[in-house]
């Protein structure tokens, strides 16, 4: 048996056991069911399961003895409902299910904590967001949005700043100094890279990068690292024009790799700019696409 076989085999087995401790914990009377005089196991029979997820009863069967069928994020999120997985367990699920690239953090912010949250909303009118450690975003303020339409009003797992700053047209990407911030954050994911070695969400994203950006592609070949800290940035927006500001970035303890990063301005001027912007939320970066339907 090759070591790719094996370890497929190694994470259905998993998956299954996992799905099965999970269902045992749950009470028929926690989801509306009797309980029932004859239950040989805790928690929900499998058949329960299916029907509160609304998949077929052989084939959720097949799923926790840990056969090789497919899931989609569909199946598997009606699963997670039905389970009452949290995101730590919803994460695992996905993995197990290799669907990892589903298992990075969520692009809603679920998984921070309540407390950041709060900071975000507290920091306005200064921009600010939380990063993944490859620029995934996960959650942000009104200032930040405004400023980043072209990145918070796609759908949750196309919120990638590096993805969106590679292959946005000039018009409609904000950042003005791309020559010497590219470079950066390239350099800055590649160093998170070296900590997911072999993990195929993290092998897919970059792949997906380089088949869509040789700019890109040139730059992660030059195998440059760096880590996040204070940037310079100048931004572009068609209703106020150039506005400067610098980037602060501050690790956070939970999820791992995840960053607040802060953006304050450099000036009056610029500060001005971004009062503006908050006053007007309406305002589309770009004047030739507007801005981007949400997903």
């Amino acid at each position: 048996m090759t070591t790719g076989m094996h370890t497929r085999n190694a994470r259905r087995e998993e998956l299954a056991a996992f799905l099965r401790s999970r269902r045992e914990r749950i009470r028929p009377e926690d989801v509306g069911l009797p309980p029932g005089l004859r239950r040989r196991t805790p928690g929900l029979r499998r058949e329960e399961v299916a029907q509160l997820a609304g998949v077929g009863v052989t084939w959720y069967t097949w799923l926790e003895q840990g056969r090789p069928i497919n899931a989609s994020v569909q199946v598997l999120d009606a699963i997670a409902r039905t389970l009452r997985l949290d995101a730590a367990e919803r994460e695992h699920l996905y993995r197990l299910a290799d669907l990892p690239e589903i298992a990075d953090p969520a692009g809603d912010g679920e998984g921070l904590d309540a407390e950041v949250h709060t900071i975000l909303r507290r920091l306005d009118p200064l921009p600010a967001c939380v990063y993944s450690g490859r620029y995934d975003l996960l959650a942000w303020n009104a200032a930040y949005g405004t400023l980043f339409s072209s990145v918070v009003e796609q759908p949750r797992l196309e919120r990638n700043v590096l993805w969106r700053v590679l292959t946005l047209p000039d018009c409609c990407c904000p950042l003005v100094n791309k020559d010497e911030e590219l470079p950066q954050m390239v350099a800055t994911l590649r160093a998170a890279f070296g900590r997911h070695l072999g993990d195929p969400a993290w092998t897919r994203f970059v792949a997906r990068l380089s088949a869509a950006s040789p700019e890109f592609a040139r730059m992660w070949a030059m195998h440059e690292v760096a880590r996040p800290g204070v940037r310079m940035k100048l931004f572009k927006h068609s209703s106020v024009g150039l506005i400067r500001l610098t980037s602060t970035s501050m690790a956070l303890a939970a999820p791992p790799e995840t960053r607040v990063v802060v953006y304050t301005p450099m000036d009056d001027e610029s500060g001005r700019r971004i009062d503006w912007l908050a006053a007007h939320p309406e305002a589309a970066h770009c004047p030739l696409h507007g801005t981007p339907a949400r997903g």
